[in-house]
């Protein structure tokens, strides 16, 4: 029991079937298991980041990832926890897509450096091989349609309506459970909590067609204490892993600003800290809960982004939070003075800089008081700013915590 006890002690396991079968095999390395991710977008978020540290420990421990980037799957789309379906794309998005999620990937798995090294696959390499009449007579023969309308996701779906292309989803995830087993020995998935019917259903497509028990670790769906998905960030979009989409700084300023009584929790989730150290960590209170709320956050971007890179975002954080250096350590945004003769207002400096989402975004957080330049609120951020009067470097702030350093160069 020790290894499956020790994920969840950290938060990491949410449920598993055949639980003394699985502590078991874990306790007796190797075991080969798989994660999947569906190429739906050009990054994976922090919501996926989750499996991916149960991944990082059970490699530690000496059993053999296989992460599966589903280009196949990807093009059916799964309905669990949508109320629409997905998106259609073309299938030359949904291949560079799957390209830029392997690049991903090699930074939290190891696949060159051990003797038995992790697997990264393609599950379009072996789904589009596949025949439609001989998937439904090999595969869906094995499926109930009365026990698959039965599935939260399905039913959820019935009443806003569910198309045959994502309602036979579940049979080609459960058909790649049946081909890693087949082809690699792969006796365990690994997935979030919303994927407990999928690899359910995987685990009885092996046991129908090969006689054979497979396993599955569910993770929790992690939300903060006030019912936020930690996939999404506080300013309402993604907490992206690319670093183009949600840089090192703002990723490491997430973790600074979530809120005290979640720390713990995530220091125990999504760092490699030992829970002997968490523990001691726990006992600060007060002022103190900052020096916790840094070492999640360095901790935290050192595993995505590099510790070179959380070093440079500690150094800014500290800078604007102690007040010195503030404009030179910033995230910044270049802007040519001549830019500024043409006319540059604050709505084109906060979309810009990444500080809003978009226009309205702007004109909302100014009528409820949150936007800053130099510490001076700005009320009509329509306002051009003046060409002879503006700054070689200043703030902007969103909110309380959300700064980017401008710079008007030339």
């Amino acid at each position: 029991m020790k290894l499956l006890r020790k994920l969840g002690d950290r938060g990491l396991v949410y449920q598993t079937t055949a639980e003394e079968k699985l502590s078991e095999l874990l306790d007796k390395p190797p075991l080969t298991f798989y994660i999947g991710f569906d190429a739906t977008a050009e990054s994976l978020h922090l919501g996926h980041l989750v499996p991916l540290m149960v991944a990082r420990h059970l490699q530690e421990a000496g059993h053999r990832p296989i992460i599966v980037v589903g280009g196949g799957t990807a093009m059916v789309g799964d309905p669990s926890g949508r109320s629409t379906e997905r998106t259609f794309e073309e299938a030359e998005t949904i291949s560079g897509w799957a390209e830029s999620l392997k690049s991903q990937i090699r930074r939290f798995v190891d696949f060159d450096s051990r003797d038995d090294p992790a697997l990264l696959l393609d599950n379009r390499d072996w789904l589009s091989t596949l025949g439609h009449i001989e998937f439904l007579r090999n595969v869906g023969r094995h499926f109930s349609v009365n026990r698959m309308l039965t599935a939260e996701s399905v039913k959820k779906r019935l009443e806003t309506g569910l198309s045959f292309l994502e309602f036979s989803y579940s049979l080609l995830q459960a058909y790649d459970f049946l081909y890693l087993f087949r082809e690699y020995g792969c006796t365990l998935q690994v997935g979030g909590s919303d994927q407990w019917g999928n690899i359910v259903a995987g685990i009885e497509l092996v046991r129908r067609t090969l006689g054979k028990e497979a396993l599955g670790l569910t993770c929790p769906l992690v939300t903060t204490t006030s019912g936020e998905k930690m996939s999404k960030s506080q300013a309402g979009g993604a907490v992206w892993l690319d670093p183009d989409l949600t840089s090192p700084y703002d990723y490491y300023q997430f973790w600074i600003n979530v809120d005290d009584k979640d720390v713990i929790h995530f220091l125990k989730l999504y760092t490699f800290i030992p829970m002997e150290e968490i523990a001691e960590l726990s006992l600060l209170r007060g002022a103190d809960i900052r020096k916790v709320k840094e070492k999640l956050a360095f901790e935290a971007t050192s595993i995505v982004h590099g510790r070179e890179e959380a070093e440079k975002a500690r150094k800014a954080s500290r800078a604007l939070f102690g007040g010195k250096g503030a404009a030179d350590e910033a995230p910044g945004l270049e802007i040519p003075r001549a830019r500024l003769e043409q006319g540059v207002s604050y709505i084109d400096l906060f979309v810009e800089s990444g500080l809003c989402g978009s226009r309205s975004e702007v004109r909302r957080l100014a009528s409820q008081g949150g936007l800053y330049v130099r510490d001076r609120r700005i009320e009509d951020p329509s306002v051009r700013l003046e060409p002879e009067t503006t700054p070689e470097k200043f703030l902007l702030r969103a909110g309380k915590k959300r700064y980017r350093r401008i710079v008007i160069t030339g």
